[in-house]
């Protein structure tokens, strides 16, 4: 092995190495701002937290998301931000609209602009969400500079939600990938509610080959790479011909729930905790993606209502 590639090879071990460690990282009781890159930060705090992350730059600060969950939230993180940069935060990136991930984010409404998908915009004004009300919002695609360093938000459509957006800095190899993914092997996600599964499938496809991305910070905990996000699109592909074939034979929802065991996926975090409400909202969206067939007296292969007991919203549910 020549010189140049033995660099090369150390490099890339020293980034994976890196990012293990970040995924690892444990909250000991008191949040903390720690590097992913040496201008990008991510807040650690309580597990169940959303992440924000904070993007300085030379004429300012981005801050993307924030929690309401423990010590770490908005408010901790404005005093912090103080304390630590000569800089005010410009602008404030909102990924979705589900509170959890963008309680309180008004705190810097003093100092910046705040960016989101238009569709969040109309969540938050009709949810009357506890966060800032977005000054700008986009379609498909915006980009916007702060001290040199390009900006980028994604949306490629219903996924998670109707209004989920990723944020990529190029510059720094870092893609902001919120409830899409997940660090290590904690894969399963709360469930599928208010997404669009088949478009869910084709975005993590996409997200898995863009371009200068070395770190993905996921929603929750710690960073990882692009590779989850095709461990995340087997799973669902998976959940979703599973369910539906049991469908097209006609199976009500509690033969689903006792056929479907997804034990070849046992070995994902959190699937215990989240596989009965993902096989009830899979089947609640395949329940809404197809039409049956009829039998001779014109009635449907399987009953045409939801059955008594499972109202769509009473699988058990969180945040995510």
């Amino acid at each position: 092995m020549n010189h140049s590639k033995f660099n090369a090879l150390l490099i890339l071990v020293g980034i994976a190495l890196f990012q293990d460690v970040i995924a690892q990282e444990e909250f000991d009781g008191s949040p903390s701002l720690v590097n992913i890159t040496d201008n990008v930060y991510r807040t650690v705090h309580r597990p169940a937290a959303a992440n924000s992350v904070v993007i300085a730059t030379d004429e300012g600060l981005v801050v993307v998301d924030g929690t309401c969950r423990g010590e770490g939230d908005s408010a901790w993180l404005k005093e912090e931000l103080g304390r630590r940069f000569d800089v005010p935060v410009k602008y404030v990136v909102l990924s979705h609209d589900h509170e959890d991930h963008i309680c309180d984010l008004h705190v810097f409404d003093d100092t910046a602009v705040t960016i989101s998908h238009a569709l969040t915009r109309k969540h938050i004004l009709r949810e009357k969400r506890n966060t800032s009300i977005p000054d700008v919002i986009f379609q498909d695609e915006m980009e916007f500079f702060l001290g040199g360093k390009q900006f980028i938000l994604y949306y490629f459509g219903p996924t998670h939600s109707d209004n989920l957006i990723q944020i990529h800095i190029p510059d720094e190899g870092v893609l902001i990938a919120p409830d899409i993914s997940r660090s290590g092997k904690s894969l399963v996600l709360p469930d599928f509610r208010d997404a669009d599964v088949n478009n869910l499938i084709d975005t993590l496809e996409k997200l898995s080959n863009l371009k200068n991305v070395d770190i993905v910070v996921p929603g929750h905990r710690g960073t990882t790479t692009q590779d989850r996000f095709l461990d995340y699109q087997k799973f669902v592909m998976a959940l979703r011909d599973r369910v539906l074939e049991q469908m097209i034979n006609n199976a009500s929802i509690e033969e689903i729930l006792e056929r479907v065991t997804m034990e070849d996926f046992s070995d994902y975090g959190n699937y215990d905790l989240w596989l009965r409400s993902n096989i009830i909202s899979m089947w609640d969206n395949m329940y809404r993606y197809r039409e049956p067939n009829v039998n001779s007296n014109g009635a449907g292969s399987y009953q045409s209502s939801y059955p008594i007991g499972y109202p769509i919203g009473g699988y058990e549910s969180g945040s995510q």
